[in-house]
């Protein structure tokens, strides 16, 4: 067990945990809604400090990141559990794990050095806190962030967006990049799909932003329920009042956990959110989860050139000069040393 952060003790034994916009009031013996933050005689405790259930080496594209060190490793880990049930969840078996098992907790020990210097070993650039809501992790996280900094490695994390703004701006001191997932645009969807809200959300990317991390947005977009044009202009006028540069990924949703009987997301609807989003003013659009039948390339927004050629996951050419386009000069935004 380890003591967390951002927790106030109450009365009557009840801690408030502010690490999230859920902001649960815990009873004694009794865990928040992410499962691995458990009230023991008024301390709040991370059950899963260290214990890792994924430990990967993968291109940072897989975040996906497309300006962020492109064609870069990055050494990806996660524990169990995540403050959102997302009836869509990919990766339900280790972010429902607590839920599913009866409150157990499973991974292996691993200390923020040992994270380090096996990132350090297989020539990764940076550490990707991935795979469930890395913010439940978030003390082991913000440890081995720190030591990464110290070993000129960067540091990522693939969010839904959900921590308290002072959660966010601790965290900003060590987090180099961030994709956070607009799921969708109303609050609706929010509270049937994932059991969460909007704003907060849409308020973490604005600060993040402001903050100075490297911002890219995905939009998963799944038939019927969040990919009307109206929602995706809306999406994209959104980012686009933050700034016309941060990438917005639009990636295909295919049927599992609780959506088994939902329709797989078309090449043409990603074509669409793409034209949506290009219209609307923004740089760089990306269609994701359907390598080679979108457009996966990064393009000058100044002469349209080809920049960075792709085909899913895999750098093809890049033709970046030092940041800039190789044909007009213009200044592209990105993190590219």
């Amino acid at each position: 067990m380890h003591e967390t952060m951002f927790y106030q003790a109450r009365e009557k034994g009840t801690v408030v945990c502010n690490l999230c916009h859920h902001n649960c009031h815990i009873k004694e013996g009794k865990r928040g809604i992410c499962g691995v933050r458990e009230n023991r005689n008024s301390r709040l405790y991370s059950l899963v400090y260290g214990r890792l259930v994924a430990e990967h080496v993968d291109p940072i594209e897989k975040k996906p990141l497309f300006q962020f060190l492109p064609g870069s490793r990055s050494y990806s880990i996660s524990t169990v559990g995540c403050n959102f049930d997302c009836l869509h969840c990919q990766n339900f078996n280790i972010s429902q794990y607590p839920h599913l098992h009866g409150g157990n907790i499973n991974g292996r020990e691993r200390t923020p050095e040992s994270v380090v210097e096996e990132a350090v070993s297989a020539d990764c650039a940076s550490i990707s806190y991935t795979y469930v809501e890395p913010t439940i992790f978030y003390e082991f996280a913000h440890a081995c962030a720190k030591l990464a900094h110290d070993r000129q490695l960067k540091n990522v994390f693939v969010s839904n967006g959900y921590m308290m703004p002072d959660v966010s701006r601790h965290l900003s001191s060590v987090l180099d990049g961030i994709n956070i997932d607009i799921k969708a645009f109303t609050n609706e969807f929010y509270k049937k799909v994932c059991k969460a809200r909007l704003q907060p959300v849409l308020d973490n990317v604005q600060l993040m932003y402001e903050l100075g991390v490297w911002v890219e947005v995905t939009t998963l977009l799944i038939p019927g329920l969040n990919d009307s044009q109206e929602e995706l202009r809306d999406i994209a006028r959104f980012i686009k009042g933050i700034s016309p540069d941060i990438p917005w990924h639009v990636t295909a949703f295919h049927p599992t956990y609780k959506m088994m009987d939902s329709r797989p997301t078309s090449a043409k609807s990603l074509g669409i959110a793409r034209d949506i989003g290009l219209e609307e003013g923004l740089h760089f659009v990306y269609e994701g989860n359907i390598p080679g039948k979108g457009s996966e390339n990064t393009y000058c927004p100044s002469c349209g050139t080809t920049l960075i050629s792709r085909f899913g996951f895999n750098i093809r050419k890049n033709r970046l000069t030092r940041g800039c386009c190789c044909s007009c000069g213009e200044t592209i935004n990105g993190v590219w040393e």
